[in-house]
Formats: structure tokens, sequence, C-alpha cells
């Protein structure tokens, strides 16, 4: 794990965002705002602004409301059923 301060982290931002995109802890202190750890997004990472993760939501909301959904059966496992989701769609 590797600490640095705003100050050095701004001075080197090049240099701890490789160490981190390889899988090096790297934590920035701020006296002012707390400490921070820097995380590469990966491709199984889902990113979304509020506003796109609101209208989802109101999306799905609105498609529960319409019977637009697929209920798991009573004895069905969550594998059995995940299968059967990917061969309806």
């Amino acid at each position: 794990m590797i600490i640095v301060s705003t100050r050095d982290f701004r001075a080197n931002q090049g240099r701890y965002l490789n160490q981190a995109r390889n899988g090096e802890d790297v934590i920035i202190k701020s006296r002012d705002h707390g400490s921070f750890k820097i995380t590469p997004v990966t491709k199984d990472d889902t990113v979304y602004s509020m506003e796109e993760l609101d209208k989802k939501i109101n999306i799905s909301m609105e498609q529960f409301k319409n019977g637009d959904f697929i209920e798991m059966g009573e004895n069905e496992s969550a594998e059995e059923f995940v299968n059967r989701m990917l061969c309806i769609q």
C-alpha cells in the first residue's frame, strides 16, 4: 500500500494511477478532506450518473407495474432462473 499526500499525488498523478491500475493500493491523504483510495474502473464495473440510474429505476418500476417481468419459480434454483431468463431474451 502506498500512502501519498494530495500535493505528492498532484505532482505525480501518472505514476500513482499506473500503480493503481497494476493492482497497488494507492491512498491519498488530505488534511482537509480525509483519505481516498484510488481504484481503477474495470470492464466488470457499471458506472452511471444519478440521472441515468434514476431513469433506469423508473423504467423498471413501470415495467413491474405493467406486469412486464419474469418471476422465479417456487422450486427453481437461482442458476435455473438465470438460465431461463437468458433463453427468453
